[in-house]
C-alpha cells in the first residue's frame, strides 16, 4: 500500500552531504511504497512551521539535518493531536540522538533502508515554558555552549573536531554556579558546573550516559548535574572518567525524573538541542511521555 512521506531537508547540515547518493536515497524510499515529498528549509524555524502545518497530511515524517532540524520538526509536531511517525536520516556533526537510536550517520541510503524496515518507538519529547520542546537535551553549564559558539564555518570544515576544540577551549572559563533543584523525589541545593534534563544517551558526543538506565519512551528524563570541583586534579580525574564512559563518581548526581525546576541566583544560559536557548532564572521542565513515535 502506498504511503505518503512528509521530507523535510535542512540543505546547511552536514557540509551540505545529503547531496551524496540522495536519488539512490529517494529510491530506496520509492521500493519501499513511500511517495515523497521534499521540503527544503532556508532558516532557523521553518522545519518547525512545515511539520505543523502539513505533516498531518501525510502518513510519515522524516528529516535530513543535525539534531536541531529534528528537534524543529519534533517541535512542530508537537502542535498537532495525532502526530505521525518520525523518521531521522542524521547529517549533522554532533549526531547525539543518531548515536543514541543507534542510525547510520552521514548516509542518506542507509537512514532510507531504517525508515523503510524500522520499527516504529515511542519517545519521550521535554517540554518547558509556554508549549515549549525539546526532542533530547535541555543543559547549562560546563561545555554546553560549545555547540552553538562554535562557528557554522568551523562545523563544515572540521566537523566533529570543532566541538572538541571548543570544548577544550572552554577548560579555561569553567565556573560553578548557586542552584536549587526541585525534581521528583526531592530537592538538591548546591554549587554546580554543569545540569541537564535529557532523554539520551549520548550528550554532545562528547558524554555517555548509562544505558541500562535509560529508557526513551518510560515517561521519565534524566537529570544530571555535575557538583564544583575542589581543585585542579579533581578536574582532570573526573574529565577522565567521564571521556571513558565512567561516569560514578562523588561529583555526578544522576536522577529520573518526570518534572525539574532550576532556580538560579541570577539568569543562566541554557542550550535546547545543541542550540542556543537564551538566559533564565527560574525554569521547570516536564516529560512528555510518548508523546512522538520514532522509527528506527
Amino acid at each position: 500500500m502506498e504511503k505518503k512521506l512528509m521530507l523535510i531537508v535542512n540543505p546547511a547540515a552536514g557540509r551540505g552531504g545529503y547531496k551524496v547518493n540522495f536519488a539512490e536515497a529517494l529510491h530506496t524510499l520509492d521500493l519501499g511504497g513511500y511517495r515523497t515529498t521534499l521540503f527544503f528549509t532556508s532558516g532557523r524555524g521553518e522545519a518547525t512551521e512545515f511539520a505543523a502545518r502539513h505533516a498531518g497530511n501525510f502518513d510519515t515524517v522524516a528529516c535530513i539535518g543535525g539534531d536541531g532540524t529534528l528537534s524543529e520538526v519534533l517541535a512542530g509536531l508537537m502542535q498537532l493531536d495525532s502526530p505521525p511517525p518520525v523518521g531521522y536520516m542524521p547529517m549533522g556533526t554532533a549526531n547525539d540522538v543518531a548515536t543514541t537510536l543507534g542510525l547510520p550517520k552521514n548516509d542518506t541510503v542507509g537512514a532510507a533502508r531504517r525508515i523503510v524496515h524500522g520499527t516504529a518507538h515511542p519517545f519521550d519529547v521535554g517540554g518547558f515554558g509556554d508549549d515549549k520542546y525539546f526532542a533530547y537535551i535541555a543543559a547549562f553549564g560546563a561545555f554546553t555552549e560549545v555547540s552553538y559558539a562554535t562557528p557554522q564555518e568551523a562545523k563544515k570544515q572540521l566537523g566533529e573536531a570543532a566541538y572538541l576544540l571548543g570544548a577544550v577551549k572552554s577548560l579555561s572559563t569553567l565556573k560553578s554556579r548557586h542552584v536549587t533543584v526541585e525534581y521528583d523525589d526531592g530537592c538538591i541545593d548546591g554549587e554546580f558546573l554543569y545540569g541537564s534534563m535529557s532523554n539520551s544517551y549520548s550528550v554532545a558526543g562528547l558524554i555517555d550516559l548509562p544505558r541500562d538506565e535509560i529508557k526513551l519512551g518510560d515517561g521519565l528524563h534524566e537529570l544530571v548535574l555535575v557538583k564544583k570541583l575542589p581543585n585542579a586534579a579533581a578536574m582532570a580525574t573526573l574529565a577522565a572518567k567521564v571521556l571513558s564512559h565512567d561516569l560514578s563518581s562523588e561529583y555526578i548526581i544522576i536522577k529520573h525524573t518526570k518534572k525539574a525546576r532550576f532556580i538560579f541566583d541570577e539568569p543562566e544560559t541554557w542550550t535546547f538541542d545543541g542550540e542556543n536557548g537564551g538566559a533564565h532564572s527560574d525554569i521547570c521542565f516536564e516529560n512528555c511521555p510518548q508523546a512522538i513515535t520514532l522509527i528506527y
